[in-house]
């Protein structure tokens, strides 16, 4: 290892992008000092995180690659221990992650995204008629867009692909996907969560329908390792619901709310797509690219020493890649890669992952929030910031890449 000290990571994710910039000025590379004194890797490089994301030696399993973990000796206040403690499809390797990740990959086959496309714009329209009946209870007052139209719309596509039941009379999605900083509230939203969904898994056994629960119960039956009565097998199907439901709505939540603040804060880029001479396709793309809805996620162990980028990270070291900083590496993207720009012909970027473990759904998030931002814009031309953009505030964490609200004048 470098002896020189550890980048020290701002928790709170204060300023994501210009923390980027400090690490990327160490190298591709760079050791880092992550909340609870914990002593990893971070990835900032394009090409150094697609090294990492597709090299099989850097294995995602907590429980069986971090050797302080597995010794016991993090401290009990780690605030990431969940995301050590962790055990579905985004913490699996090898087979066990394959066999997971086959029983969900029909759900988002080209055909199955397409058919949801009428679902998708009648979740849109409700949200932006319930956007506008909040703003006109409340004449001239600020409206929360990520609040009243990101997380609805984000939130009730993953669970229309799951089978929440209209209405959602259990409150499944009201706090799908948040992050809770705090570690004692993130535990015990978890635990309700999960009750929820576990409730929800046993009503799709009684009664299947035409979703991802019911698809997954099937297919558990005949290739899942123990009965599909309960037990063992409910307990992998709850954590990939769960797993779904939240992958699918804090990304997409966050993207929403990134793309519509790169228009409102930039009237020519706005002028170019409105007036049809860039398509909404590369504005959600270019968001991708500059401001990815994930900032610095949790974990990937070496399982033995690797060197990426002339740095050797050795076996059991935790590694974390920053997803919201490769996309605007100047090493591919040159001087100007921070400038959003939808004419910019090259979007390369890693926004939703890389090699076995990549993002399951990125069809059905460039779908849904291409006919979010539309309809939005369509729907309320004169939208515009009711803040100055450096009163946002963050979401208070360094692994997501949001803002806390998004407050706006319809």
């Amino acid at each position: 290892m470098d002896d020189a000290p550890p980048f020290v990571i701002d928790p709170a994710g204060t300023d994501i992008h210009g923390e980027a910039a400090l690490l990327r000025a160490h190298g591709p590379v760079t050791r880092v000092l992550l909340p609870g004194g914990v002593v990893a890797w971070s990835v900032t490089g394009y090409h150094a995180a697609r090294q990492v994301l597709a090299d099989e030696r850097f294995a995602k399993n907590a429980r069986r690659h971090w050797p302080a973990y597995i010794e016991g000796t993090l401290g009990p206040d780690f605030p990431l221990i969940a995301w050590a403690r962790m055990d579905n499809m985004s913490t699996a390797d090898g087979e066990p992650h394959a066999r997971q990740r086959r029983l969900v990959a029909g759900a988002f086959s080209p055909q199955r995204i397409a058919g949801l496309r009428p679902r998708v714009e009648r979740v849109v329209t409700r949200a932006l008629d319930e956007l506008a009946g909040h703003a006109a209870e409340r004449p001239g007052e600020p409206v929360d867009l990520k609040l009243r139209y990101a997380h609805p719309v984000a939130s009730r596509v993953i669970g229309e692909l799951l089978g929440v039941p209209d209405g959602d009379p259990d409150g499944i999605l009201d706090r799908a996907g948040y992050v809770e900083p705090d570690p004692r509230k993130a535990a015990a939203e978890f635990t309700s969560l999960r009750s929820k969904i576990e409730a929800l898994v046993a009503e799709k056994r009684r009664e299947p329908g035409e979703d991802l629960i019911s698809d997954l119960i099937a297919a558990g039956l005949s290739e899942c390792p123990v009965s599909g009565a309960g037990g063992e097998a409910d307990a992998e199907l709850v954590g990939l619901a769960q797993l779904m439901l939240n992958t699918g709505t804090e990304p997409a939540r966050n993207l929403i709310t990134n793309a519509v603040l790169a228009l409102l804060t930039r009237p020519g880029q706005r002028a170019l797509v409105t007036g049809g001479e860039v398509d909404w396709d590369d504005v959600v793309e270019e968001t991708l690219r500059t401001d990815a809805p994930v900032a610095h996620l949790p974990f990937r162990f070496a399982t033995e020493d690797v060197t990426i980028a002339g740095v050797t990270i050795s076996r059991g070291d935790p590694v974390v890649v920053g997803y919201a900083a490769t996309g605007r590496d100047p090493e591919l993207h040159g001087a100007a890669a921070g400038e959003f720009d939808a004419r910019h012909g090259d979007k390369r970027h890693v926004a939703f992952g890389h090699g076995v473990h990549r993002c399951v759904g990125p069809a059905l998030t460039r779908m849904e929030v291409r006919i979010a931002m539309e309809a939005l814009f369509a729907r309320f031309p004169g939208l515009r910031l009711a803040v100055e953009p450096n009163e946002l505030a963050g979401q208070g964490t360094f692994i997501m890449n949001g803002r806390r609200a998004l407050p706006v004048h319809l």
